[in-house]
């Protein structure tokens, strides 16, 4: 969820200041930034600002997905393990599942293999491509779930590489960027149009940055669903390299430990929190990246 929830912060980060650079080039080169023409309708050269939006857009998802693999371990503080150096034992272990597991999925370069410190019990996938990417788990997984559950669940994340997630992610991403960017920039030029003259450019830039922050929200709703998709497909890869009893043993595993840490009163936990576990019908469920864990068990055990 973190992994997911920094690729689209640094993806809106780097679009709005793209917009603000933009702008300030604009007011004060003379260049002509506001597509508008003399044409039908609201007067906006809609060709240009398209492909403007397109270029904002995709520079913006590609741009999160080159750095992806850094910010994670930056932001995880992510022990990289080398499988030429000197490791433990139980680092080793991990090490050896995840190049197995990877091996089995066809990948030709072996992921980074790393261990975060945090209560949370879970693991992640990163990276820009499947040459350069990073399968991670936490300290939590390690210490609160057995040796099969923790197979599953990194041949999860071995299967969210071997399925190329993260750059049908981006593509998806820069989709939405570009109608964000494209939309935002109509609804400021029609907000503007209702101010004095003399206030018309300050409100117009104030306005591009408030759609293009709120459409973004809005988009993410459609990057959540589909990684709840890619959820069930990782799963049903996890199923093919590790066994389909050990997927959903580690599913039941995790299961198992919200339900524990909830009869103890400990809702507030990261550990819970990280996991994004929401309920049935609840509105915050359509920007989770996850789908609940009931529903991923029974489409395993249905497959």
């Amino acid at each position: 969820m973190k992994r997911i929830f920094l690729f689209i912060l640094t993806n809106i980060l780097v679009m709005t200041t793209i917009v603000i650079v933009w702008s300030l080039i604009t007011k004060y080169t003379g260049i002509s930034g506001t597509f508008e023409n003399n044409g039908p309708g609201l007067g906006i050269n809609y060709g240009s600002l398209m492909v403007f939006s397109i270029l904002i857009g995709f520079i913006g998802s590609f741009f999160s997905l080159a750095i992806s693999r850094w910010i994670a371990k930056k932001m995880m503080k992510v022990k990289v393990l080398d499988p030429d150096g000197q490791l433990s034992g139980h680092e080793r272990a991990i090490v050896e599942k995840v190049h197995r597991l990877s091996r089995a999925a066809g990948l030709m370069h072996m992921p980074e293999v790393g261990i975060y410190n945090s209560a949370e019990v879970n693991a992640f996938a990163t990276g820009p491509s499947k040459k350069r990417s990073l399968v991670a788990v936490s300290a939590g997984l390690l210490n609160n779930l057995d040796d099969d559950a923790v197979e599953g669940v990194i041949a999860h994340e071995v299967a969210h590489v071997a399925n190329g997630d993260m750059v049908t992610m981006t593509l998806l991403q820069g989709v939405v960027n570009t109608f964000v960017v494209f939309f935002s920039r109509i609804a400021a030029i029609i907000v503007s149009r209702f101010v004095r003259e003399e206030m018309e450019m300050i409100v117009r830039f104030a306005a591009i940055i408030i759609f293009q922050i709120l459409f973004s929200i809005l988009g993410s709703i459609v990057v959540s669903a589909y990684s709840r998709h890619r959820e069930y497909h990782a799963d049903r890869g996890g199923a093919d390299l590790a066994g389909r009893d050990k997927m959903a043993h580690a599913l039941r595993s995790l299961k198992n430990h919200v339900a524990k840490a909830r009869v103890n009163d400990r809702t507030d936990d990261s550990a819970i929190q990280t996991m994004k576990i929401n309920g049935k019908g609840n509105m915050m469920s359509l920007f989770s990246s996850h789908p609940d864990l009931d529903e991923r068990i029974k489409r395993l055990e249905q497959r």
